[in-house]
This record gives structure tokens, C-alpha cells and sequence, in this order.
């Protein structure tokens, strides 16, 4: 199977309200299967950001790019505003962009946290 080249920034969190995380990525399937199996390490890693609650598709690279800085620039809760607006309850979306489970491994990490 191919991989899908597909331009985007996206966000994760630890739990609602918690640990924000903006990355970008050509791939979010396999950057999310990256994180959740703790391919990654890093400050997504060490504050267990695992759960996807925002992202963007870009046409580029640069564009994703650009606007991930700009996100990252952000107030904290402005970044909140932003992923409330689609997503008020902070909801793992990442099953609806085909990636699985947290691993189980890092989900008694989590868990336990």
C-alpha cells in the first residue's frame, strides 16, 4: 500500500484542557501510529500527548509548515478556542482519520498519569 502524501498541521492533548501539542506531518495516519507507539519520544512522549484533537490539510509542505509556526506563535487560549470550535469535548478524532488505539503499553502509561 502507498502512502498517502497529504500536508497538514495537527494538535494532540493528553486529556481535555491539558498538555498541548502542535506538530505537522505529510502522513497524519502514520505520524499518529508514530506517536501512540511511542516511535516519537520528545515532549509529545514525555507529557503523553496521544490524543488527536485538531488538524488542518494543506495543499504543501511550506504551507503546513507556515501555519504550524503561526499555531505554535499562539496565546494557549486561542489554541483552545481553536480546537473547541469543531471539537468542544476534546474527543480522540483520530479513528476518523483511520489510525488506531493508543497502544496498550502507553495507554496504562497514560492511565496511570
Amino acid at each position: 500500500m502507498r502512502d498517502v502524501f497529504q500536508p497538514c498541521t495537527y494538535i494532540l492533548a493528553n486529556h481535555k484542557n491539558g498538555t498541548i501539542y502542535i506538530g505537522v506531518t505529510s502522513n497524519l495516519t502514520q505520524r499518529m501510529w508514530q506517536h501512540r507507539n511511542g516511535t516519537t519520544g520528545g515532549f509529545a512522549g514525555r507529557y503523553r500527548t496521544y490524543r488527536l484533537v485538531h488538524f488542518e490539510l494543506f495543499g504543501t509542505m511550506e504551507i503546513a509548515i507556515g501555519r504550524e509556526k503561526q499555531l505554535k506563535r499562539w496565546h494557549r487560549q486561542w489554541k483552545v478556542n481553536l480546537i473547541e470550535a469543531d471539537n468542544p469535548d476534546w474527543r480522540d478524532i483520530a479513528f476518523d482519520i483511520g489510525a488506531g488505539p493508543i497502544a496498550p503499553a502507553m495507554d496504562a502509561e497514560t492511565s496511570s498519569a
